[in-house]
């Protein structure tokens, strides 16, 4: 068993008290001080490093640092190869968003969703930039140590209330996705008209299966690691989901006709030009536009790249960690995505233009059901989806661990049970829930923003020492805006859906 000594001990790092992040006692002041200079002292050789100025010494005083640094706050030596790292946090990033980004791009227009989704993934980069920054300079890499080093318990209790509320909600959505498509394609599969109430088609049922069967095991895992290979088949699933939308758009006559009278009108879609020769209007690509629905396309679009709970969990798993590499996982896992996140929509908009639904592949099922390759699709992202669940279920374990059993070590009756409560917890949440937007819009406006924005700019304010930053110093001018962008951006949304729902023609409340 030479596999669990390791594993125990990760788990210990982040169940109980890393040394550094915690001081239990009522001398935290006196604990925090003592532990501040070496910090410090590791600090300096990083920044020659950083400077490549190239002093033998230091860089051996570094690498002592490091092999005390690892040992000291997380003891456990990373496994993860770079691949499944970006595997990983491609798949955490990867969610059910891309399904609504082709209505979000139908709510803005071509190019203000280009810049839009260009600003969230610079923004995304940035501040995963100062969670590396601020998680290298005192050596913790969980999200709520951070927060219980820059503000005490507050800290820690808000960066866990908020990576909670912020990952059930993707799980929520993620599941909800579950129950409402898994019906539809067994439904076309089987070829079943009218269903009669049977319990395979009825979505509750599903929802309970896919859990039990294939979420809950994967989620009892003992380390993120193990899941690298789920999150590259779960890549794989989305990318299918990619070629095919791009195929679709060429094989999609664009007024299109639903189904209903489909049949009649066959021999009718010849070309989008009205008998004048002047294009339809509604198959004319709208550069921007502004509408009460675009609302929702801020959140939709912030939710895009929240992986943030999930980088330093990762961090901590990687083989040989440094702070570059790390960045260097979560650049390309971001650039991968966006790339995905830009075509989807832009093919999925072009193939339907104001047509197009919250959710794609619906838009798809007015045209033609019994489409194979739709079917095929809606089968990989409800793969690919499920197999995200599991990815985002560990850190809320984390957190959760964090906040109710701070100083405890690893032990597996807490692991399985707290996946088992989340798991029902969410169910529960799914067989009752309102619809997708709604979830979407009110978890994307609170909780997104301050995960992406607000906390990674406070804690590096509060956390990197004022000797090496002071507060006037550009770095932390930046930081502080990056935090205020969250806060505008919080009031924004949240007015934005309040308003929205205020005027009764929300989608999402509409239960459309």
């Amino acid at each position: 068993m030479s596999e669990d000594k390791p594993a125990d001990t990760v788990e210990t790092a982040e169940g109980n008290a890393i040394p550094n992040g915690k001081g239990h006692e009522p001398g935290e002041e006196i604990t925090a001080s003592a532990i501040t200079p070496p910090a410090e002292a590791g600090e300096n050789p990083h920044r020659t490093e950083n400077a490549e100025a190239n002093l033998p010494e230091s860089q051996e005083f570094l690498s002592g640092m490091e092999e005390k640094k690892t040992t000291h706050f997380t003891d456990f030596e990373g496994k993860t190869s770079f691949g499944m790292s970006v595997f990983n946090l491609g798949n955490a990033i990867m969610g059910s968003g891309i399904l609504g980004l082709a209505y979000a791009m139908a709510n803005t227009g071509v190019v203000l969703f280009l810049v839009l989704l260009t600003v969230v993934a610079v923004l995304s980069s940035y501040s995963i930039h100062l969670l590396l920054k601020s998680s290298g300079i005192v050596g913790i890499r969980a999200y709520e140590q951070l927060g219980y080093r820059a503000f005490g318990t507050p800290g820690k209790m808000a960066a866990g209330i908020a990576i909670t509320l912020q990952n059930i909600g993707a799980m929520s959505s993620y599941l909800y996705i579950v129950k409402y498509e898994f019906p539809l394609v067994i439904q076309a599969f089987l070829r079943v008209d009218k269903p009669a109430g049977e319990w395979y088609l009825n979505g509750n049922y599903l929802v309970i299966i896919v859990s039990i069967s294939v979420i809950l095991p994967l989620a009892l895992m003992k380390q993120l690691g193990y899941l690298g290979y789920t999150s590259g088949f779960s890549l794989s699933c989305m990318v299918f989901f990619l070629i095919s939308v791009i195929y679709k758009k060429f094989n999609t006559p664009c007024p299109f006709t639903d189904f209903a009278f489909n049949s009649t009108t066959i021999g009718l879609n010849v070309s989008a030009m009205d008998p004048g020769g002047e294009p339809d209007p509604a198959c004319v690509p709208k550069m921007a536009n502004l509408n009460s629905q675009t609302a929702y396309t801020i959140p939709i679009l912030a939710f895009a790249f929240v992986c943030h709970p999930e980088v330093l969990p990762i961090y901590t798993e990687l083989r040989n960690p440094n702070k570059k590499k790390m960045q260097h996982v979560a650049n390309i896992s971001i650039a991968v995505m966006y790339g995905m996140y830009f075509l989807a929509a832009l093919f999925g908009y072009l193939t339907f233009y104001g047509e197009v639904e919250a959710e794609l592949l619906h838009t798809y099922s007015r045209i033609d059901p019994y489409d194979t390759l739709i079917l095929c699709v809606r089968v990989a992202v409800l793969t690919a989806v499920t197999l995200t669940v599991p990815i985002v279920l560990f850190p809320v374990r984390r957190a959760i661990q964090q906040m109710m059993f701070p100083n405890k070590t690893f032990n597996w009756p807490r692991h399985i049970a707290i996946a088992a409560v989340l798991l029902t917890f969410i169910n529960l949440l799914v067989i009752f829930a309102p619809n997708i937007l709604g979830i979407f819009g009110i978890i994307g406006a609170t909780s997104a923003p301050c995960l992406i924005f607000i906390f990674p700019a406070v804690f590096y304010i509060r956390i990197v020492p004022k000797e090496e930053e002071p507060m006037r110093s550009f770095p932390k001018i930046l930081a502080a805006c990056f935090a205020g962008i969250g806060f505008l951006f919080m009031i924004m949304s949240l007015s934005f859906i309040i308003i929205d729902w205020t005027s009764g023609n929300s989608k999402a409340s509409s239960g459309h």
